[in-house]
């Protein structure tokens, strides 16, 4: 186990006052301030209600204890968890006690890093506790709790796993390569790696939208003036969030609003008219700023008006690669064409009224689809940016491990599979460098 030398506390509820405020105390002195502050040695595991003590014996207020020796507790150290009245003032007169005591303020996230060094949780565990407390929606609370409950962890340990007895079995194949002794055969060797390659990009799958569920996605709208930009923005939200009239360039900033859509939150960012021969100042501005907010966008919505004659060509040419593109037909009900979506060379096609509403069903199942958005799954779970990262690094070095079998090159094909077993080992932070784990913690909620 690792023992740190001193004792930390630290409020672990929101700042406020409350009917309950807790505070937690984890270290080596945990024992031998429990007299001194409550009066007694309360029953490990068990809520103990009395007062909290100054050091003069008065009480500065008083609650529930619940006492939790190593190494049976969240840090795997002695913990002490002080349930109080959630009086700011209360609160800060007890931790100065608990200074008396020896103990010092935790740094954020510094009760989880504990708990990870103790080994109580890994690394993917300790961040799906910040996500936990993150979680913009029910989906989201779900998947981090699976990934607190070690969903992800248990498949990248099974994954770790397969590609190190591979590796030995590719390593002990080249060492004994003049001995009569039956190792696996380069076909079966492929296969293998072919399986692993299979479940890596299933479990890469999975943390993408495990990733778009903790972290939402972005929609641009973008389009002419006029074209409907702002009504397509109060449809999206299900209620009137910006201004919509007839004169073009009404909209001369960037409007931000946030929605769910299947579980997954949508970062909506309406924007100025895109137009070449804007004069007024503060329109051009605007225009910057739209052309800049498409840059970021996870989803480009392109609203064109239905009734112009002249094709917004140049508008979808001027648009950045790489990012994908909904073309959104709007005024049908002038045009007279048909709702719904139409796909073609140039892209998703959906054809709405959005004044009247009409097609509007078949836009939001557009989203889904483009977005990845499906019934939520038993098996989802949360994902970061560099869990997708160490996924992809894994992948690679698989892909590079079979190239090298095909070329040969055994020993070569072990040096990949290990480059892959570190970068998973990344992920549950068996592998990681100070650097990281500081900067991971540091993002946590002091308390926490």
């Amino acid at each position: 186990m690792h023992v740190s030398g001193d004792t930390i506390a630290a409020i672990a509820t929101p700042q406020g006052r409350g009917g309950i405020g807790v505070i937690r105390i984890s270290g080596e002195a945990v024992p031998a301030l429990l007299t001194p502050l409550l009066g007694k040695i309360p029953e490990p595991r068990y809520a103990s209600f009395g007062g909290f003590l100054d050091q003069h014996g008065q009480a500065i207020d008083q609650g529930l204890a619940l006492y939790f020796p190593a190494p049976h507790s969240f840090t795997g150290e002695h913990v002490l968890e002080l349930h109080a009245h959630g009086s700011p003032v209360v609160l800060d007169l007890i931790l100065e006690r608990l200074i008396q005591l020896e103990c010092r303020l935790a740094r954020p996230g510094e009760f989880s890093e504990r708990a990870f060094l103790n080994r109580k949780i890994d690394l993917a565990q300790a961040e799906a506790i910040a996500d936990l407390i993150d979680s913009a929606t029910a989906s989201a609370a779900r998947a981090a709790q699976r990934s607190l409950k070690g969903v992800f962890s248990d498949q990248i340990h099974a994954l770790v796993e397969a590609l190190i007895e591979l590796r030995l079995l590719i390593e002990a194949a080249i060492d004994f390569s003049d001995e009569e002794i039956d190792f696996l055969t380069e076909a079966k060797v492929i296969d293998q790696l072919k399986a692993l390659e299979q479940q890596l990009t299933s479990i890469k799958s999975l943390a993408l939208k495990g990733q778009r569920l903790r972290e939402g996605a972005t929609l641009v709208l973008a389009g002419r003036p006029n074209a409907g930009k702002s009504s397509l923005l109060n449809r999206l939200a299900g209620e009137d969030r910006a201004i919509v009239t007839p004169i073009p360039g009404t909209t001369r900033d960037t409007l931000r609003e946030a929605i769910q859509l299947g579980g997954i939150p949508l970062h909506i960012i309406d924007t100025a008219g895109l137009r070449d021969n804007a004069t007024d100042p503060v329109e051009r501005e605007g225009i910057q700023r739209t052309r800049a907010a498409i840059t970021v966008a996870d989803l480009i919505l392109l609203v064109i008006d239905d009734n112009e004659a002249t094709p917004d060509d140049a508008l979808i040419d001027a648009l950045p690669d790489g990012i994908p593109v909904i073309l959104i037909h709007n005024k049908i009900d002038l045009s007279g064409r048909t709702p719904g979506r139409v796909i073609s060379d140039e892209g998703i096609h959906v054809r709405v009224s959005l004044k009247s509403g009409d097609g509007i069903d078949d836009l939001f199942m557009v989203l889904a689809d483009q977005l990845g958005i499906e019934p939520e799954q038993e098996g989802s779970f949360t994902a970061r940016r560099r869990h997708l990262e160490a996924l992809e690094a894994a992948l690679s070095g698989v892909l590079g491990a079979q190239r090298e079998c095909q070329a040969g090159s055994q020993d070569l094909a072990a040096e990949q599979l290990r480059l892959s077993q570190r970068a998973l080992s990344e992920i549950t932070g068996d592998f990681s460098s100070d650097d990281l784990l500081g900067r991971i913690f540091a993002s946590f909620c002091i308390g926490k």
